[in-house]
């Protein structure tokens, strides 16, 4: 580099710093914004619809041909199923590095290749499991005038059109309310009288309610298509519908049953705030930016008000983008705050007005960079990458002390030299160190594309954005820093200090002729990490409290919709007593998300006040306390929809997930009770559950063959006639306006048809005569099953739990100890551990790994600068010993040890490194003139300003992230204390015990 490039370029590099600067701002105001990266999970998920059947027969039929077909599929890592009554889950998990899309149309291939061999009407959908199949924004629908019908009608069809004009959405699902359905009440007296059978009236329907073409007809030159229009339109037209004309008498469909419009069957409800309510949840597409979503759509509500009638109220009951904006604010104030203090730190220490702004002007440069190429390379402001930043703040400050003070150093012992002569020579004498310290810090973050899993997909995004961050402030130290500071002074020469003398401190040069103090100081904060290690909590991913509660339950397998809604009304008029409720949504018969849901199960969502005296689990722990002495029979199981929706997107949504495998499905689940007890027992654990799902009771029919056919019935009408007893039988359509209204055949239109009137009931034969059922059937109850797991098509059972004050890892290992002492599995029976448990472990090795590559990493920046095996190793033990400090630190706030504060034990490998090449490399430039141990004290007593500055400055700039202030923040809090942690022990490590090693071992000099 020339002698006077700062100089002879400082315009256009000063243009350069500006345009950078409007580019910052420009990509701050373009850049998408979310809660996460946008991260595509290798989930796939079949569910499959095949009537009533037995769990026993569905497993056989559907759930083990769609197995054995999707574990054909390539690069399949494992399959899960859960068959229930007609119905059965696949979840086939896809390895991460290949395209989701592809495995979806290979896993859809697969399954078309066997759907000859399932059960006819069997209905399969297949979804790719990504965070936007689930609603981002939700609102409830609700009025004193209008009838559920009318009120889902408006969502069907004005407010769902209305909605989806906005942009950035994928869908709008309309849940609850009532479906509109024609229902024909039979007439059992008049129909056999008449000779007539409920086959013959929907075959007669039919025949009377058909659009079809007929062909085409050319007249003058032009071409008309000939239709034939018997469609049925409107209530009277059905009425009137002609069931039979034998010559004598025509017969209506009014003669012989009452025509009305009425509610169709419902398994479904939907409540918001204790009333039923149609809710409208708003999906967003995978890119789309929430926020942006959530103020258009804001907008378009308030358009819509003007639309709907007055007397319907449209009110949110949950809107992510408020957590997202609160968390990205939050992470952002911690930033600004931490820089703040930091930059104060700096003028104090400095005592210069140029110095400090500097430095004060170059770091938004770095950020402004960072933002341009973030935004370049298509990242969102989301969590992770605004946590990045705001963790490298320190680091950032870092460079541009170190560049400050060394020209501000050069000053002030070159008083007489011109700014550009002192610019430049600093700059000289600190690039070959700067280009190793940014080496040292950013290699430590390339071992992370190792990493695999969920934490793998988030903080490879986190890492990534450091590394951006780092290279980024790299360039601007090195380039921008010197021309802002050549611009913020007179070009001429230096006058305003006289000849410093940099004071050697006596202390360095006490401590290097007694190394039994640096080997007690290394002793004692090894003793202290290894008593720290295995006491310190160990968890999955950091916790965040997002002021929102998923409470799903699940009342005793067989209770009606009514009942299950009686007890949850119990529950809602206690949840409006808490006064940290805001607002809250129930599901009954559905749930967030896409899972087999039957009618006695359900979920609540619940919206908690920003301004409240007590966090989540707090709340959390009052309503499940509430509940279980209220509402016994309820299983509940809670969690957070961030967390749950991790949860959906993995394997399982309980943190604790212990998997029994063996052959027979009873002795299975007699060992998932015992498993069950022994986790109830255990402290820390909640919403224990034995993974046994009881289907409800079965009411069973079976004709008699002989019988039926001595009548000339068939079962195949006898099951119709069956049906249009109990839920009745669609026999059409009627079209009007944007809808098609199906047509019901129903004996008795009141819902409440007993056994023994099932048994009474009449069934029609050929010649219109009745016979009693039970003459003609055998009729049974029969006890529910139980569903059916299987894990790579071996049947499992498997025991879930929550964490109720208690840390992931000492839980699961309780447990262990517990299972192990008083269970003894059979041969052929085994039980292993799953659920974040298994991915933490998984992420645990992956992360020991990447510390280790890391160290060998910074070991070989520092090899390569210096040339000396022995000072590369002095370094990087020095470096390793920092992370004493942060399981130290980790220990004394209560922080567990998780992927977050793993990847700040990382990092402080190299700011420990980063930190160590400067003093080694100052020590190196001063063994020309003076002995060895001078030196040191020399090397130690120069950098001993910007070391403080550095350490000080990056602890104050963390601060604010490790007291987890503000919503979100709570994700990085482990990372800062953690860094912090080793910040503080690198102080004396580098100070002290750095001089005194590398004294002893007498390093050569090339």
């Amino acid at each position: 580099m020339k002698k006077d490039f700062f100089n002879t370029y400082k315009t256009p590099l000063l243009v350069i710093a500006v345009l950078i600067l409007f580019g910052g701002v420009f990509s701050l105001l373009k850049i998408k914004t979310s809660l996460f990266p946008q991260v595509t999970f290798p989930k796939i998920k079949v569910i499959a619809e095949a009537g009533q059947q037995p769990v026993d027969l569905m497993t056989v039929s559907v759930t083990r041909p769609l197995e054995n077909a999707i574990k054909q599929v390539p690069d399949l890592n494992s399959l899960r199923s859960i068959t229930s009554r007609g119905s059965c889950e696949i979840s086939a998990f896809i390895d991460w590095k290949v395209d989701v899309n592809l495995a979806q149309q290979q896993v859809n291939a697969k399954i078309n290749e066997i759907r000859n061999q399932l059960p006819q009407n069997t209905n399969i959908t297949v979804e790719r499991m990504d965070p936007s199949i689930l609603a981002v924004m939700g609102y409830s629908l609700n009025s004193n005038k209008r009838s559920a019908i009318e009120l889902k009608q408006l969502a069907q069809y004005t407010i769902k059109p209305f909605l989806s004009q906005v942009e950035g959405i994928s869908d709008i699902r309309i849940i609850g309310g009532q479906t509109k359905e024609y229902w024909v009440t039979l007439d059992k007296g008049k129909m056999s009288q008449l000779g007539l059978t409920p086959s013959m009236v929907k075959e007669s329907m039919a025949n009377a309610n058909f659009l079809l073409a007929n062909g085409y007809l050319s007249d003058y030159r032009l071409m008309y298509l000939s239709v034939t229009d018997a469609q049925i339109m409107n209530l009277e037209q059905l009425g009137n519908a002609v069931i039979r004309n034998d010559g004598k008498r025509t017969i209506k469909l009014n003669d012989i049953a009452k025509v009305e419009i009425h509610k169709a069957k419902e398994y479904i409800k939907a409540n918001a705030n204790g009333k039923e309510s149609v809710l409208v949840a708003v999906i967003q597409q995978p890119n789309a930016n929430v926020s942006e979503i959530s103020s258009n759509m804001e907008k378009q509500l308030e358009k819509l008000k003007v639309i709907i009638p007055s007397d319907v109220q449209i009110k949110p009951y949950y809107v992510q983008a408020d957590f997202v904006n609160d968390s990205i604010r939050s992470v952002t104030d911690c930033l600004w705050i931490g820089l703040f203090l930091a930059i104060i730190v700096v003028i104090g220490f400095l005592k210069s007005w140029r110095a400090s702004l500097t430095i004060l002007i170059t770091i938004p440069i770095t950020l402004g960079l960072t933002l341009l190429m973030l935004y370049a390379t298509g990242q969102t402001f989301n969590i992770m990458t605004l946590g990045a930043i705001a963790a490298s703040v320190g680091l950032i400050i870092d460079d541009a002390i170190v560049v400050v003070e060394q020209i501000h150093r050069t000053h002030e012992e070159s008083p007489g030299e011109s700014d550009k002569r002192v610019a430049h020579k600093a700059i000289k004498y600190l690039f070959k160190a700067m280009i190793g310290s940014s080496l040292s810090t950013i290699v430590i973050f390339v071992p992370f594309i190792l990493m695999t899993g969920v934490a793998g997909a988030y903080f490879k995004v986190m890492t990534n954005t450091m590394i951006i961050t780092l290279i980024c402030s790299f360039l601007a130290t090195w380039i921008l820093l010197p021309v802002v500071y050549l611009s913020l002074g007179r070009t001429g020469k230096y006058k305003d200090v006289g000849i410093h003398e940099v004071k050697e401190r006596k202390w360095v040069g006490y401590f290097i002729s007694r190394p039994y103090y640096s080997i007690a100081f290394i002793i004692i904060i090894i003793t202290l990490a290894a008593l720290a290690v295995p006491n310190l909590k160990t968890g999955f991913l950091p916790d965040m409290d997002e002021g929102s509660i998923v409470l799903d339950y699940a009342s005793p397998p067989g209770t009606t919709l009514e009942e299950t809604d009686r007890m949850l009304v119990k529950v809602e008029q206690m949840l409006v007593k808490i006064p940290e409720v805001k607002t809250y949504s129930r599901r009954t018969g559905t749930q967030m998300g896409f899972f087999i849901t039957e009618p006695n199960t359900g979920d609540y969502l619940i919206q908690l006040k920003k301004d409240r005296h007590r966090t989540t689990d707090e709340v959390i722990d009052d309503i499940r306390k509430k509940i279980e002495s209220t509402q016994p029979a309820l299983r509940i199981d809670f969690g957070q929809v961030i967390g749950d929706m991790l949860g959906d997107l993995m394997s399982s949504v309980q943190p604790i997930e212990i998997k029994i495998f063996g052959p027979e499905h009873d002795i299975i689940q007699k060992y998932a009770k015992s498993v069950a007890k022994i986790v109830e027992k255990t402290p820390g654990t909640a919403d224990v559950f034995d993974g046994i799902v009881i289907a409800g009771p079965t009411f069973s029919v079976t004709p008699d063959f002989q019988k039926l056919a001595q009548y000339n019935i068939t079962p195949t009408d006898f099951q119709f006639q069956l049906q249009t007893i109990m839920e009745g039988n669609e026999a059409g359509t009627v079209f009007e306006k944007q809808q098609l209204t199906p047509i019901r055949l129903i004996y008795n239109s009141n819902n409440g048809v007993s056994a023994q009137d099932i048994e009474n009931s009449q069934i029609f034969l050929s010649n219109g005569q009745q016979k009693l059922l039970k003459e003609l059937a055998k009729v049974e109850f029969k006890s529910g099953s139980s569903e059916i797991q299987r894990e790579d098509l071996q049947t499992m059972g498997v025991v879930t739990a929550r964490l109720d004050k208690g840390d992931l890892g000492g839980t699961v290992n309780k447990i262990q100890h517990e299972i192990r002492s008083h269970i003894s599995l059979p041969k052929g029976y085994s039980i292993t551990y799953g659920g974040a448990y298994a991915q933490q472990q998984q992420s645990f090795k992956e992360l020991l790994m990447i510390l280790i590559l890391s160290c060998m990493l910074v070991f070989t920046v520092i090899l390569f600068m210096f040339r000396d095996i022995k000072v590369a190793f002095t370094i990087i033990l020095v470096s390793i010993l920092g992370i004493c400090g942060s399981y130290i630190s980790l220990y004394i706030t209560g922080t567990a040890l998780n992927v977050g504060s793993y990847t700040g034990i990382i990092m402080i490998v190299g700011i420990i490194g980063e930190n160590a090449i400067f003093t080694y490399l100052q020590y190196h430039e001063s063994l020309s003139s003076i002995s060895r141990k001078h030196a040191l004290v020399y090397a130690i007593s120069t950098r001993l300003r910007p070391k403080l500055m550095t350490a000080v400055g990056a602890v104050i700039a963390l601060t604010p992230l490790a007291m987890g202030i503000g919503t979100g923040a709570q994700l990085h809090q482990p990372l800062a204390i953690a860094v912090i942690g080793g910040f503080i022990v690198a102080l004396p490590l580098l100070l002290v015990v750095l001089p005194t090693l590398i004294y002893r071992i007498k390093p050569s000099h090339p």
